[in-house]
């Protein structure tokens, strides 16, 4: 795994101001109405079922997908969300990645049955950069899903951006075998976006019987006829849809209604795969080629995607030490920001530096102090001086450099803390801290990471504070 493109920095994205929208169900027919509010950095998409209980939230992640019939529904804590891949789908066009969407009702709203309503309407809102980056993720591996029941391939390959290449067979004589594809994630709402979605004339009556697309309507959805089908048929759906006259045109589709694209229903699947792997919940890199894509097998070859990343994740995220290329901070600047001194100083240099990360070394030998109490004869570096030198480490994150004015870092709270094996004399520490959350009156909140090599040795999230030292008195 590996970072793409690392020259440039790429941020996280939110709405700049709340919008709703409001339609019926395509499946419960309910009227619902949601509300899309800006989120938090590192939050991502997450629904609130506003009229239960006590609000409960599921966020949009493959883990929490409990059904695939004829769409995507999450449910976690009680809150249950369905038909949810068109919304997910414009998103992820719009390349937003936190807001918070309050929902009065189980369904999201099909609308004309494409994403393009909810494109029009985060456009409408308005995009905000967030000051936090966005790591995208590279598969370097092929992952493949193979369903040989239902004739369903998938692959991911390794590739620099989004890419996606669809094809659909349906045995039709209508449809015949379609292609569509996503060159890049920019072209989505113009050439994927406004594709509607598409059911067989057959298909119905079966639906409606198992209590279905009660929200259907002739003009949201493509309705292909490839079969023969009786007047009296015709007229049934008409008075089901309450329309005064339905009829099939010459090229098979119900009510004369008018394709957008050649490959309309190719490029609705794709659409669907959009807003289906977007609950992998890593932005990811790939190029995605799927046969005879469909919910179910969305799904789970999103599961297969998010599993490999959360596999390989870490490897990302180590940062690289060369000691021949010199520091950022060398040991002079470090005492010049930070108030400790020998023997507490845990910083001997600082290689990268942000307002929002930074990477430091330690180097640990055999002469440290706190060996000659600590386990004699089997050193071992303390758990809470490996916390304490990630806290030092992010005090260049939190303190003003070039200050007249001083200050101190007091712990308030270390959650989450992990040591997954020891330090001892020879090795040379890599800290790593992030800040998770904007600064605010002097508290930051950063995740803490430690390496040897390519190891993860420690992982912590440490919320401080940052006081400034009263100057002495005259």
């Amino acid at each position: 795994m590996e970072q793409v493109n690392s020259k440039r920095e790429f941020y996280q994205h939110t709405i700049k101001q709340e919008l709703s929208i409001s339609g019926a169900g395509i499946h419960t027919g309910e009227s619902v109405t949601i509300r899309l509010k800006p989120a938090e950095p590192n939050t991502g998409i997450n629904f609130q079922r506003i009229d239960l209980p006590k609000k409960p939230v599921v966020k949009a992640d493959v883990d929490y997908v409990i059904e695939t019939n004829r769409s995507t529904t999450i449910e976690h804590n009680g809150a249950r969300v369905s038909t949810i891949e068109h919304l997910m789908a414009a998103l992820t066009g719009m390349q937003i990645d936190n807001v918070l969407i309050e929902i009065d009702g189980e369904e999201v709203p099909i609308l004309d049955g494409s994403a393009s309503p909810f494109i029009d309407a985060l456009e409408t809102a308005g995009i905000q950069k967030q000051q936090a980056k966005k790591i995208f993720y590279s598969i370097d591996q092929n992952i493949t899903f193979v369903d040989e029941q239902k004739n369903v391939e998938m692959v991911a390959l390794p590739y620099h951006s989004y890419r996606i290449n669809t094809l659909i067979d349906f045995n039709s004589p209508v449809l015949g075998t379609q292609h569509a594809s996503l060159q890049n994630i920019t072209d989505f709402n113009s050439q994927i976006a406004p594709s509607r979605t598409f059911c067989f004339f057959h298909e119905l009556e079966q639906l409606l019987a198992n209590d279905l697309i009660k929200g259907g309507d002739i003009n949201n959805a493509i309705v292909v006829v490839d079969k023969p089908v009786s007047d009296d048929q015709v007229k049934r759906i008409a008075k089901i849809f309450n329309k005064k006259e339905v009829k099939v045109n010459d090229e098979g589709i119900l009510n004369n209604l008018q394709l957008r694209f050649p490959n309309e229903p190719a490029r609705h699947k794709l659409l669907d795969m959009v807003g289906d792997l977007a609950l992998v919940g890593y932005p990811f890199n790939a190029h995605i080629i799927a046969n005879r894509p469909g919910h179910t097998s969305n799904i789970q070859f999103a599961k297969k995607i998010k599993e490999n990343i959360k596999k390989n994740k870490f490897r990302q995220d180590i940062p690289k030490y060369d000691p021949n290329k010199p520091p950022v901070l060398d040991i002079q600047e470090i005492e010049r920001t930070l108030p400790h001194r020998y023997p507490f100083l845990l910083i001997d240099k600082v290689i990268e530096l942000s307002a929002t990360h930074v990477v430091a070394i330690k180097n640990v030998t055999y002469n440290e102090p706190y060996f000659q109490g600590h386990f004699p004869g089997n050193c071992v570096m303390p758990g809470v001086l490996l916390a304490e030198a990630l806290a030092q480490a992010g005090g260049f994150i939190a303190i003003p450099r070039n200050s007249e004015d001083k200050y101190d870092t007091y712990f308030l709270k270390i959650e989450n803390c992990k040591f997954k094996q020891k330090v001892v004399p020879g090795d040379t520490l890599i800290l790593k801290m992030e800040l998770l959350h904007p600064m605010r009156r002097g508290i930051c909140e950063m995740q803490g990471t430690i390496f040897i090599g390519d190891k993860l040795v420690t992982e912590a999230v440490l919320v401080a504070q940052i006081v400034k030292r009263p100057k002495p008195a005259l």
